[in-house]
């Protein structure tokens, strides 16, 4: 059984102790020794090779983080994986008890460091105490009587597979543990011996920081895991989508703001779809027909509420593409165009004002035209839009966390509901980041090429995520990679390339793509610009000195990020925060991210995005399109607080 065992050892700044251990565990007979060096300062991982060991390095830190990157990419004959600590301090003869029982049938062995009066002498009363209150936790919650959360620790590969471990911290132990009792895997513990460390200081009860932070990790994991559990028995999500649908009914009967006291309405049920969908949370397993049905179901109940009205614009400028009038070239009051206004003419926003649709956007709205779908038959692209999102996202991350795209509130309402065609943009969005993340996995350029691609259509449907490709283009030029960089540029500009030739073929002419003056001066649920009034009141509706305050941030985010999903979300919260002119829809440019990322920021502004609304409660009471500071800051305070504390998080970790 020895040579079907793979041992992970995480490890940081451990020169000291970790040659011993790898020699220790060779002569115990076991080959396969993965250290994962943790970021270390010193010669750890030299040691660590001299030792015998198969070195891996993981940058980014965190106990969790460090164990699953040793777990990945298993050879197929690994059949069991042993943890155990760098610093010395378990004793590894007691590895080859734990092998025995599980010859014996057990699928999770763990090492008992508490069950004797030596090897518990030899543990620091932080130990002690974070070690106790745990297992008393997990006691009363689960049922199952650990007497450790020890790191010596034998499982079984298709358990821990099962597990579906989500921590990436310190709470890496007791979710392995928790997950193993709801899994209801066979669970052994042994007496293991246990001595102070042989090098190094403690990463955890070695300071008083990290006394308290190891405390507020095993309360707040435990926390999450008892949530989820609340989901993994299948109740939250039934009672989630329950409230959701009820809340999207509701929702259906207050779209027409124009209506004297629809907005408080039109709040509340979204607070109720938004409460649901925070009692759904993120379930472990949730069977296909909750998922796509809930999906499809709320969409559908808000498929007849009145649309917001970009939508008479999107309607406008595909109809007169048809009779070979170029909306970059005709505002729609423009004299020539007069023969062709219909009753919803006058719902056109900014008749004064030119096309600022990117070309592919100008396409689809042809197309549609073309087909003559109606208001209708745009919603219901865009909720096929929303389905085949949501499908990519739940193959990559499973249906349980894609819940917070497939079951949002606000996207909901912003697709099917509001008629905004963001939904195109996330498709090709996600889509793109898919295709990119497969491509840095198998280290296949063509995948690199249809991510780029895609993200060229999502540039030439919305230009804020042409960015995501300028970051692709970097991250191949700054690993030395010339030629698939420019390869990756050119398939990112193929798709508005083609677009734009279809546009001077058909019309002889592109016309003007600049932003429009209405644009450049006006400011709507703006954070940073009304914070740079308060200080330096000339710039108001001073939308072009804003790219002075931008730039330098947008440039630090660009050359520091390490992913392109780490690059995307920050750069959109930023975009977001230095907008003069910020639309509730613009908030779901965030949720495909966080879907990977769970950041708190974005699954709050989801809820408080709704907020953006009052603005027409204003306008029916008379008072103009206006809001309030305490308004303001309602909204985006969850979004920056959020945001911030799950980055923070991530560090810590």
């Amino acid at each position: 059984m020895l040579d079907s065992i793979q041992v992970i050892i995480p490890a940081l700044d451990e020169e000291e102790t970790i040659g011993p251990v790898v020699e220790s565990l060779r002569e115990l007979g076991l080959e396969r020794i993965r250290v994962v060096d943790n970021g270390s300062s010193d010669q750890t991982a030299a040691k660590a090779r001299a030792a015998g060991a198969e070195v891996m390095l993981e940058a980014k830190r965190g106990y969790g983080q460090a164990c699953w990157t040793g777990y990945q990419q298993l050879d197929a004959a690994v059949d069991w994986v042993l943890f155990c600590d760098a610093d010395g301090s378990d004793d590894l003869a007691d590895v080859l008890r734990l092998v025995q029982e599980a010859q014996a049938g057990a699928e999770f062995v763990l090492g008992n460091r508490r069950a004797s009066a030596k090897a518990r002498g030899a543990m620091t009363p932080v130990q002690q105490f974070g070690n106790g209150l745990a297992t008393t936790l997990i006691r009363w919650g689960w049922g199952q009587r650990y007497g450790d959360l020890g790191p010596l620790r034998l499982i079984r590969r298709d358990l821990l597979e099962r597990i579906e471990m989500q921590d990436r911290g310190f709470g890496w132990t007791i979710e392995m543990q928790v997950r193993a009792v709801e899994e209801g895997a066979n669970i052994k513990e042994l007496p293991v011996g246990y001595r102070p460390r042989g090098g190094g200081q403690s990463k955890i009860s070695g300071t008083i920081r990290g006394s308290i932070g190891a405390g507020t990790i095993i309360l707040s994991t435990l926390a999450q895991l008892g949530w989820r559990r609340w989901n993994f028995n299948q109740y939250g999500y039934k009672l989630g989508g329950a409230l959701l649908l009820v809340g999207a009914w509701w929702m259906a009967r207050q779209g027409d703001f124009a209506v004297g006291g629809t907005v408080p309405w039109f709040l509340a049920a979204a607070a109720i779809m938004s409460l649901g969908w925070l009692v759904a949370g993120r379930p472990r397993k949730i069977a296909p027909l909750w998922f796509w049905g809930v999906a499809a179901g709320a969409r559908l109940l808000v498929l007849p509420m009145v649309p917001g009205d970009d939508v008479w614009r999107y309607l406008w400028e595909g109809q007169i593409q048809l009779v070979g009038f170029s909306p970059y070239v005709f505002a729609p009051n423009a004299a020539e165009l007069e023969p062709l206004r219909t009753t919803t003419w006058s719902l056109i926003n900014h008749p004064e004002a030119t096309a600022i649709y990117p070309p592919i956007a100008q396409v689809f709205l042809r197309i549609a035209a073309m087909v003559g779908v109606g208001v209708v038959g745009l919603k219901l692209w865009f909720f096929a839009a929303d389905l085949l999102a949501m499908g990519l996202l739940a193959r990559r991350f499973g249906r349980g966390p894609s819940l917070l795209y497939a079951w949002n509130p606000l996207l909901i309402y912003v697709g099917v509901g509001g008629a905004h065609y963001e939904p195109l943009l996330l498709l090709a969005a996600v889509a793109g980041w898919l295709a990119w993340e497969q491509s840095e996995k198998t280290k296949n350029n063509d995948n690199g090429h249809l991510g780029a691609w895609w993200f060229g259509v999502a540039a030439g449907i919305k230009w804020i995520t042409a960015p995501l490709l300028a970051w692709g283009v970097w991250d191949r030029l700054k690993r030395g990679e010339w030629k698939p960089a420019l390869l990756t540029g050119l398939a990112g500009a193929l798709p508005v390339g083609l677009a734009l030739g279809w546009f001077w073929w058909d019309f002889g002419t592109i016309g003007s793509l600049a932003p429009k003056e209405f644009v450049r001066e006006a400011r709507t649920s703006e954070l940073g610009p009304w914070l740079i009034e308060q200080v330096w009141p000339a710039s108001a509706y001073r939308n072009d000195l804003l790219v002075w305050f931008f730039a330098p941030v947008a440039a630090w985010i660009f050359f520091r990020a390490r992913s392109m999903a780490g690059f995307a979300e920050s750069f959109l919260v930023a975009l977001l925060v230095f907008a003069p002119s910020v639309h509730a829809w613009y908030f779901v440019w965030l949720l495909p991210w966080a879907v990977a990322s769970r950041n708190a920021g974005s699954i709050a502004v989801s809820i408080s995005g709704f907020l953006y609304f009052l603005h027409w409660h204003h306008v029916g009471a008379g008072e103009g399109w206006t809001q309030s500071p305490w308004e303001k800051i309602l909204l985006w305070t969850p979004l920056i607080v959020g945001f911030w504390w799950s980055r923070r998080k991530a560090e810590v970790r």
